[in-house]
């Protein structure tokens, strides 16, 4: 059994707490949210469970109600290249349902995470109907042409200090990401895994950081304290 089809199997209708966590809802009349919470189903993800894999016909819309997920692709080599984190709030997959095209990319859960899936017939239903949500797809487009445009940058970078802030600063990033706020519940590890750097470096570089005021380490994850500079990294040598 993969993980798609136990997930499949596990799911369930979302709770009203749950519902809350879903930024575009609040952007819908009443007819097209009654239709939207109707279909919209949750399933608990466990670590390593594929929620998408490359080559997979793409059947629903998805989004992180709570936990991280990690956005990636294997070349014929073997090798992965992430693209990037996905915390609570984000919703992924618009492009590949638009296109109704193969997914090109794996996500998989980096930790227990709970994760929302709309059925692409009701993506396009309310794509057709709903002029709020509309708005809401066409900016996620953009800001993820931005993030993955700066993914590439990142790639680039030889810096292990700035690979972090930079990686740091796109999960921050409140219009994908509405859901973390301040705080990312995260551990070096998991941060790890995204950046492409061992454990050690990474806490190297956030010590780093947090010595120039523009995050501090907390108890299970990070606070954004200055996020302009974060983005910026230009206290890095």
């Amino acid at each position: 059994m993969t993980s798609e089809s136990s997930l499949y199997q596990r799911r369930r209708a979302l709770s009203d707490m749950e519902f809350e966590g879903i930024p575009w809802l609040g952007l819908l009349l009443p007819a097209e949210r009654q239709r939207a919470v109707a279909e919209l189903v949750v399933s608990q993800a466990v670590p390593g469970d594929h929620i998408c894999r490359a080559g997979r016909p793409v059947t629903y819309w998805f989004g992180v109600v709570d936990g991280l997920l990690k956005m990636s692709s294997d070349n014929a080599q073997g090798e992965t290249m992430t693209f990037t984190g996905l915390p609570p709030g984000g919703w992924f997959g618009e492009g590949t349902a638009l296109k109704r095209e193969p997914y090109r990319y794996n996500v998989l859960a980096l930790r227990r995470s709970l994760v929302a899936g709309l059925p692409v017939a009701t993506f396009d239903w309310l794509l057709d109907h709903s002029i709020g949500f509309n708005r809401f797809v066409m900016r996620q487009l953009n800001e993820r042409l931005a993030q993955f445009i700066a993914a590439r940058e990142i790639d680039r970078l030889s810096n292990p200090d700035l690979r972090v802030a930079r990686n740091l600063a796109a999960l921050f990033n409140p219009a994908l990401f509405p859901g973390v706020g301040q705080v990312l519940r995260i551990t070096q590890q998991e941060l790890a895994y995204l950046v492409g750097l061992s454990r050690q470096r990474v806490n190297e570089a956030l010590r780093t950081l947090e010595r120039h005021g523009v995050i501090r380490v907390e108890y299970g994850g990070l606070r954004v304290l200055d996020l302009p500079r974060l983005r910026s990294a230009i206290f890095v040598d």
